[in-house]
C-alpha cells in the first residue's frame, strides 16, 4: 500500500487515485463509507454504537521533485512527492483497519477512521483538510480521537508521547510597507522603504525578546523580502512575508496586536504599511488521559525502551482541528531510514518500513483500550 501511494502522490485536494484506492480497500474489508467528505476524504466506520473512538490518517503529498535514485517505489509524477510520510499514515491505517475489522471478539463500540486530504496546505478560502472534515461533521459524536506521525530522524520502531501541546498554532502575514520612490543618489528627496523595513525587522524580532512572557512558546519569523529592481533606484514599496508560531490562544492573539504595533514603525518614519494576517491551524493539544492509554500501550508492547523522550516542536499540524472537536492524542513513531539526514520535506525524504507494523499495533491496541475505557 505504502508503496503503491508513494509512487502515485497527489498534492492536497486532489487526492483522487488514492482516495478511490483507500475506499475501495475499506469496502472490502466490510466497512461503511463515504466518500468526498471534505472535498476529496474518505470515512470508513466499523461497528455501531457508543463510544464512538476515531483514528485519523493524512494522504497529501508535497510539491517536491524527488531524489531518491535508488529505490524502485519512487514517484511517477513529476515534481510531487510524499516528503512528509503521509503515504505511510495511509498505509498504516488501512492496516488497522483491516486488523480490527477481522477481530473476532472485538469491544462494542463504533471505530470511525478518517482519511484526510490537505494537511500541508489550505484551499483558496485558507481552509485545510481536518477542518473541512470537522466542518462537514464526520466526527460529530467522536468521544477521542488519535493518531500517529512518523519521524525521520527518530529510531525505527520507537514511540514519543507527550501530554498538552505538542505542536503550534501557525499564522503566516503579509506585509506591504510603503514609501516614495527617488533617485538612489538623492535620498532626501523619497521616503525610502528598505531603510524602513530595517527598522521593521528589528521591531518584529523584539516581539519575542522583549514582548511575550519568556516561559510561553512563540516566535515569529520573516521567510521573505522583496522590494527594488535595480542598483541607483531607491523603490516606492517593499514586501515581506512570514510565520507567527504560538502554543496558546492567548499568546496567538497577542502575536498578531504586536505585529501591527511593530509596523507602526513605518507610519512614525514617514511611511505606511498594509498588514494581513492569515490564521491557520491551531496547535495540537493531546489530551492527558489518552496520551496515558498511548503511552500504556507503547510499553506493553514495546517495552520500557520502546518509549522515547523528546520535547514538542514548533511546526504544525491540523489534527488540531481534530483533538479541538474530541479529545485526543497524536504520537510520533520513529522511521529513521539509514544514517543519512532525511528531513521531512525534503527531495530525499525516506523512512524505515519495518516500522509501520509497530505503528499499526500502537494504534489499533490504543483503540480498543479506549473502547473498553467507557
Amino acid at each position: 500500500w505504502r508503496r503503491d501511494f508513494h509512487q502515485h502522490p497527489e498534492v492536497g485536494f486532489q487526492e483522487y487515485r488514492t482516495a478511490g484506492r483507500v475506499a475501495e480497500t475499506l469496502r472490502a474489508l466490510g466497512l461503511s463509507v463515504q466518500t468526498e467528505v471534505g472535498k476529496t476524504g474518505v470515512v470508513g466506520v466499523l461497528g455501531s454504537g457508543k463510544p464512538v473512538i476515531g483514528l485519523r490518517a493524512d494522504m497529501d503529498a508535497l510539491p517536491i521533485q524527488e531524489a531518491n535514485d535508488d529505490i524502485n517505489y519512487a514517484s511517477q509524477h513529476p515534481n510531487v512527492m510524499h516528503a512528509c510520510g503521509h503515504d505511510a499514515h495511509t498505509a498504516i491505517l488501512l492496516g488497522v483497519a483491516q486488523m480490527l475489522s477481522a477481530m473476532p471478539e472485538r469491544p462494542a463500540g463504533e471505530l470511525r477512521f478518517f482519511f484526510q486530504p490537505c494537511e500541508e496546505t489550505e484551499d483558496d478560502e485558507g481552509h485545510s483538510g481536518a477542518e473541512l472534515m470537522v466542518e462537514a461533521g464526520a466526527l460529530d459524536g467522536v468521544d477521542h480521537v488519535i493518531a500517529l506521525h512518523v519521524g525521520s530522524d527518530l529510531p525505527a520502531g520507537k514511540v514519543v508521547i507527550n501530554d498538552g501541546s505538542i505542536t503550534a498554532a501557525v499564522d503566516t502575514f503579509y506585509a506591504t510597507i510603503t514609501g516614495t520612490g527617488c533617485h538612489g543618489a538623492y535620498p532626501q528627496r523619497g521616503v525610502d522603504p528598505i531603510y524602513i523595513l530595517a527598522q521593521v525587522i528589528n521591531a518584529i524580532h523584539g516581539i519575542r525578546a522583549r514582548r511575550i512572557d519568556p516561559v510561553r512558546p512563540a516566535l515569529i519569523s520573516v521567510g521573505s523580502v522583496h522590494g527594488g529592481d535595480t542598483d541607483n533606484v531607491i523603490p516606492n514599496e517593499v514586501q515581506l512575508t512570514g510565520t507567527m508560531r504560538s502554543y496558546d490562544d492567548a499568546t496567538r492573539d497577542q502575536l498578531a496586536v504586536e505585529l501591527h504595533q511593530a509596523f507602526g514603525v513605518a507610519r512614525a518614519l514617514g511611511g505606511d504599511y498594509q498588514l494581513r494576517i492569515q490564521r491557520g491551524c491551531p496547535s495540537v493539544f493531546n489530551d492527558a488521559q489518552v496520551a496515558a492509554t498511548i503511552r500504556a500501550v507503547a510499553r506493553d508492547l514495546l517495552g520500557p525502551d520502546g518509549l522515547l523522550d523528546s520535547p514538542p516542536g514548533m511546526g504544525g499540524e491540523d489534527f488540531s482541528f481534530m483533538t479541538r472537536k474530541a479529545p485526543g492524542a497524536m504520537f510520533l513513531l520513529g522511521a529513521q531510514y539509514d544514517e543519512i539526514s532525511r528531513p521531512h520535506h525534503s527531495p530525499i525524504f525516506n523512512i524505515d518500513e519495518s516500522s509501520f507494523a509497530v505503528g499499526a499495533a500502537v494504534l489499533a491496541e490504543t483503540a480498543l483500550r479506549l473502547l473498553k475505557d467507557r
